[in-house]
């Protein structure tokens, strides 16, 4: 009986753990958001708060661009490349263009990007409240009766959550010019069509739940939003589990790599939920 009880008692610590989880990413999440008038616009929270904003926006963003604009220029070379000898049988292959952006504006652009972010932002985030942890800056910070969320957190979350949306709209716009190199160079597409095929796609006038979304690029707009979760997401899990560090040196190894499984896991989950919304409200 025992034997039959073991596992089952161990699928049900994990999932009251994944529950446990979450509340606290949830309260950190909250207590960060409500924090931020204060961490950036009182006095005390100008002093704390602005230069580590400005370095966490450069070193989580800024230092990341290049390496999401390479993944995506050449994800955007792929899909031309996969999608073209179908389309080709259908004699439709100047749809390339419609294809590559449905799927990089509000899907892949921002995904990519975040996943990117994660190993930029999140493990260095995770590495770094650890190692405050560890050597006892954290509690050195509550003596001195400073908030370790408004001075460590706030800012982490705010630039990951800003610079990301900032990273995607680059992102899609790599991925877009992969594309668009590809068409041109390989396809024999001209640049016009492309170009034309592109934002006829991505630009859709219609009524969507009694909202008007004429004249706006709905699926783009898709991505932005899902991009500033997904930074949220990325800041909310580092901070996290870098607070939460034990065991020294080697939990801080520990809770990076949590980091960044955790991080990844979750923006698929949040991704998928994303588009199940979408899709359940037609937008």
């Amino acid at each position: 009986m025992t034997e039959i009880l073991r596992p089952i008692s161990a699928v049900a610590l994990g999932f009251l753990e994944i529950i446990r989880f979450i509340g606290d990413l949830c309260y950190l999440l909250l207590d960060a958001v409500v924090g931020i008038p204060r961490s950036l616009f009182s006095k005390q929270g100008r002093r704390l708060g602005w230069e580590s904003l400005w370095e966490q926006m450069d070193r989580v963003g800024v230092r990341s661009i290049r390496i999401v604009c390479l993944v995506l220029f050449c994800i955007g070379i792929t899909l031309a490349l996969k999608m073209a000898p179908t389309l080709k049988e259908y004699g439709a292959v100047e749809r390339v263009p419609d294809i590559i952006s449905i799927a990089i504006a509000p899907e892949l652009g921002p995904l990519v990007s975040a996943i990117v972010l994660t190993g930029f932002a999140g493990a260095s985030i995770a590495a770094e409240l650890g190692a405050m942890v560890v050597s006892e800056e954290i509690e050195a910070l509550e003596a001195h009766a400073i908030n370790p969320i408004r001075f460590l957190v706030v800012p982490r979350v705010i630039a990951t959550t800003v610079m990301m949306v900032c990273i995607a709209v680059i992102g899609d716009i790599a991925g877009f010019f992969g594309g668009y190199t590809m068409g041109m160079l390989g396809l024999g597409i001209s640049s016009h069509m492309y170009i034309q095929h592109s934002f006829d796609v991505l630009h859709k006038p219609e009524f969507t739940t009694g909202i008007a979304v004429a004249g706006v690029f709905r699926d783009f707009l898709t991505g932005l939003v899902k991009a500033g979760i997904f930074g949220m997401l990325i800041s909310g899990i580092a901070c996290r589990l870098g607070l939460s560090v034990t065991g020294g040196a080697t939990g801080v190894g520990i809770a990076t790599t949590k980091t960044v499984v955790y991080t990844i896991v979750s923006l698929i989950i949040v991704d998928l939920i994303c588009n199940f919304i979408i899709f359940k409200i037609g937008w």
